[in-house]
């Protein structure tokens, strides 16, 4: 087995490498002034089960690009199979046409991908929540891993909780928050959120007493904050003692960790899918123990 890396991964390569204890092939890449992309693979791959880590964060469409010419490269290379490991998997959430006319981007993306010779595909709580199964989407064989039980362990490990209730912003979430909520050994609720717009969202308050205990929100993905800022205001105006923020993705884009701490949280506890000033949770040993089995 061989690990390769696009350029958003490096680090979550090089560590899962070192976890497997298998080599890690560089790579290089450059745009051309007009904007195109350049990628090489500085190493021989044929014959070789390649592990291709790219997570699609922040800059969807350049790192997909970026991932079909390192792909049908690694194909033209000679290499045996080319296992696909998305951190952060983009266009998920567009898994159905909602208006006439759109573009259904999740099946799109599914397709470009299996079409570069891709074998098997991982992906880590991906932002899907009308399809309960990607082997449902993908043709080629999926799996689906989870960094909830990583990030439970963590808040564990670091922080003295007092009567713990792990929340979810909204019915989506409750998967994740049930996963955590069961690490912890606690109970936990979720709330209901109307969506307003791409960034204003309207929280509905809880039937849940969180007065004096502390509260661990939980969340798949935090992009500008809102959602995670509407429930902190909620769940304060009820009693709540202190609030902790876990996510798998911390995007964290428009400042959104500034306003989440103006808000009142007190701390946001993230993953290494994204890189962020918050990500103190490695998915390294996540990804190597499913390639491993």
């Amino acid at each position: 087995m061989l690990i390769v890396a696009g350029s958003p991964s490096v680090h979550l390569a090089e560590k899962t490498a070192a976890q497997l204890k298998v080599p890690y092939i560089s790579t290089q890449f450059k745009k051309f002034p007009d904007g195109e992309k350049y990628v090489r693979v500085n190493g021989d791959v044929k014959g070789q089960d390649v592990v291709l880590i790219q997570s699609t964060a922040l800059k969807p469409d350049e790192y997909l690009i970026e991932y079909f010419l390192l792909a049908d490269a690694l194909k033209d290379l000679g290499a045996k199979r080319i296992r696909a490991v998305f951190p952060y998997f983009a266009y998920a959430r567009q898994d159905e046409r909602f208006t006439l006319g759109e573009a259904i981007s999740f099946q799109t993306v599914v397709k470009l991908i299996e079409a570069v010779g891709t074998s098997e595909i991982y992906t880590i709580d991906s932002h899907r929540h009308r399809i309960p199964d990607l082997a449902k989407v993908f043709r080629i064989r999926s799996h689906e891993l989870t960094a909830m039980h990583a990030l439970a362990n963590y808040i564990k490990e670091r922080f003295t909780l007092s009567d713990p209730i792990v929340i979810g912003p909204d019915s989506e979430s409750e998967p994740w928050v049930r996963t955590v909520a069961s690490e912890l050994g606690t109970s936990y609720d979720v709330m209901e959120k109307k969506r307003l717009g791409p960034d204003k969202v309207e929280i509905k308050p809880l039937s849940l007493n969180v007065k004096g205990h502390d509260i661990v929100i939980t969340d798949d993905i935090i992009s500008t904050g809102g959602t995670v800022i509407e429930a902190t205001k909620i769940l304060l105006g009820a009693g709540a003692r202190r609030i902790l923020v876990a996510c798998a993705h911390p995007i964290l884009a428009e400042n959104a960790l500034e306003k989440i701490s103006a808000a009142g949280v007190e701390d946001v506890v993230g993953t290494d899918s994204v890189q962020s000033p918050v990500s103190r949770v490695s998915v390294a040993p996540i990804i190597a123990e499913a390639l491993r089995k």
